[in-house]
C-alpha cells in the first residue's frame, strides 16, 4: 500500500475530520461488526453529502488511478460503500463502470459482478475504506474469476494494518490510497481534535486491534 500524495493525504484527513466522516474517541471506543473495540469510526460515504469534499475526493482518486494505473479499461466499485465513488471516478476518467456485490445476487441471474465487463480487460477496483482487506480482496477474486486483469486498487482511506498489507501482497494486488492512519493522526493533533497522549493510545490500538480493550 502506498500514499498517492502526502499533501493530498493531509487535505483528505482535514476534510474527513471536518465533516465527521472519521471520528476519534479513544475514551469512548466504538464496537465494530467483528466485535473489535475501536477508538476510531470511519464512514467515508458521508463525503458524498458535501460537494466540495466529494469533488476533491473524486478528482484525487482519478489522478491517483491515472498516475498509478494508466492502462485501465474499466472502473469497478466494491458494494456498497464504493459504488458511488467508483461511478464518480469512472465519469471523471470517461471509463466504463461496474460493481462487485459482497455475495452473489439471490435471485435473477445470481450475478456477483453487475455491469458489463469483458474477459481480459484491465480493471481498477475502487474502495472507500480498507480495514482487514478481506472484503476488498473478495471483490478482486471475483473479478479474476471472471478472467479480468486486475491492475490494482485505489481507496480513500486505510488503517494500514500489517495483516491487511500482507493479504494484498499475497494476492499480488497493488494499492494506492489518498489517506491513511499515519497521516490522519498528525492532522488530528494539529487541528486540536486529539492530544499527544491520545495519539499513543491510538497507535497501541493499531498494533493489535483484535485484542485492544480500550483506555
Amino acid at each position: 500500500m502506498e500514499i498517492y500524495d502526502t499533501s493530498i493525504a493531509g487535505k483528505v484527513a482535514e476534510y474527513l475530520l471536518k465533516i465527521k466522516a472519521i471520528k476519534l474517541q479513544p475514551k469512548e471506543p466504538f464496537t465494530w461488526a467483528s466485535g473489535w473495540k475501536s477508538p476510531i469510526y470511519c464512514d467515508n460515504r458521508k463525503a458524498l453529502a458535501y460537494p466540495e469534499v466529494r469533488d476533491y475526493v473524486r478528482t484525487s482518486l482519478a489522478k491517483a488511478v491515472e498516475a498509478k494505473f494508466p492502462k485501465a479499461d474499466v472502473i469497478v466499485g466494491v458494494a456498497t460503500g464504493a459504488i458511488a465513488q467508483g461511478v464518480l471516478v469512472a465519469q471523471e476518467l470517461n471509463l466504463p463502470f461496474a460493481y462487485v456485490r459482497s455475495k452473489p445476487k439471490e435471485h435473477g441471474l445470481s450475478n456477483m459482478i453487475e455491469g458489463h465487463i469483458e474477459s481480459g480487460q484491465n480493471v481498477i477496483v475502487i474502495e472507500d475504506l480498507i480495514s482487514t482487506g478481506m472484503s476488498s480482496l473478495k471483490a478482486v477474486d471475483a473479478l479474476r474469476d471472471a478472467e479480468c486483469n486486475v491492475l490494482g486498487m485505489a481507496a480513500i482511506f486505510t488503517y494500514g494494518f500489517d495483516h491487511a498489507r500482507q493479504r494484498f501482497v499475497d494476492k499480488n494486488c497493488d494499492v494506492v490510497t489518498l489517506c491513511d492512519y499515519d497521516n490522519l493522526l498528525p492532522t488530528a493533533v494539529n487541528s486540536g481534535y486529539i492530544n499527544e497522549l491520545q495519539v499513543e493510545l491510538l497507535q497501541q490500538w493499531r498494533k493489535d486491534p483484535a485484542n485492544w480493550i480500550g483506555a
